[in-house]
């Protein structure tokens, strides 16, 4: 049986991964951890963990010794710019932690990099999966950091290290403070209130993808045969290209009234701009077979559907 822990469980992708992981290898075979205890009824309980505690990591990693680790623990970009120092600390400073961890225990390390890592001095249509690397915020630094560590312990070590390079993510969990944020925000808002104000302007164009799909690309590749795999740390992925228009004539085909303006943030805009139109992910499509399921309008449906279930409000 193989054995998985996930850190930053109650995360956007945390809370969407950890059933998925129950599915695929039993309930009783997933931890569940985050920074504090929680036990929410019909879901699995998540344990207390601060990743930049070594102690506290090693202690827990020996008492479930699992095969797999999904460390997901993270300050996202927005959030990052606001408080640099702690985003440091939990972003490399935990991923360290758990690198040394794989170290002494052997597991392997799923660990999710971000077009963050990429920045305004990078070809921003079909980003090269190697190219140049200069990020701007202390998000993309870290996950620049994060992804040299990670390529380090494979090669110094033999740690079987993994990760992708995620776009931004739409899903019916709120996120945690990201520059893509609006791609979900925008739903709750159309179904709720039938318009939204968005924080980028709406010709901003970034890569997205839906959670399923973000789900299983980080499921597979850790299942991947690892001999097939020239860069593992990390993956370019990607399944469409959105601006806040294009999301929002989207939505207009299932809420024709709905309606959207455009309150920019600057620090925001900022951010979005350093980052690629278009990532090219045909190194993860040859080396893992890597193929997204879901398109805008299917994201869209799905989306909508979802978000009327949660907020119990009928459809426009």
């Amino acid at each position: 049986m193989t054995r998985v822990l996930v850190t930053g469980a109650a995360g956007q992708i945390g809370s969407a991964l950890v059933p998925a992981l129950q599915d695929a290898y039993g309930e009783a075979a997933v931890v569940a951890t985050d920074l504090h205890e929680r036990h929410t009824e019909g879901a699995a309980p998540v344990h207390a963990l601060d990743c930049t505690d070594r102690d506290q990591i090693t202690v827990l990693l020996r008492r479930h010794n699992p095969d797999v680790v999904y460390h997901l623990a993270a300050l996202l970009s927005a959030v990052g710019e606001r408080h640099p120092q702690r985003a440091y600390d939990v972003n490399l400073g935990g991923l360290f932690n758990m690198l040394e961890a794989a170290r002494e225990q052997g597991f392997a390390l799923f660990t999710p990099s971000s077009i963050a890592a990429f920045g305004p001095s990078t070809p921003g249509d079909r980003t090269p999966q190697d190219t140049l690397q200069r990020p701007t915020t202390m998000y993309g630094v870290t996950k620049v950091a994060g992804e040299l560590l990670c390529d380090y312990y494979h090669t110094r070590y033999g740690v079987d290290t993994r990760g992708v390079r995620y776009p931004g993510i739409i899903s019916a969990t709120p996120p945690g403070g990201g520059t893509t944020d609006y791609a979900v925000e925008i739903f709750f808002a159309a179904v709720e209130k039938g318009s939204y104000t968005s924080f980028l302007a709406p010709d901003t164009q970034l890569d997205m993808m839906y959670m399923p799909d973000a789900i299983r690309a980080a499921m597979d590749l850790m299942e991947a045969d690892g001999r097939r795999l020239r860069h593992r740390n990390a993956f370019n992925v990607t399944a469409m290209q959105l601006t806040p228009a294009t999301l929002a004539s989207a939505i207009r085909a299932h809420i024709p009234t709905f309606t959207l303006d455009c309150e920019v943030d600057p620090m925001r805009q900022a951010i979005a701009e350093s980052w690629p139109r278009e990532l090219d992910d045909s190194a993860a499509r040859e080396e893992w077979g890597w193929s997204p399921h879901y398109d805008l309008t299917e994201t869209t449906a799905d989306m909508l559907r979802l978000v009327r279930e949660r907020t119990a409000t009928p459809a426009h």
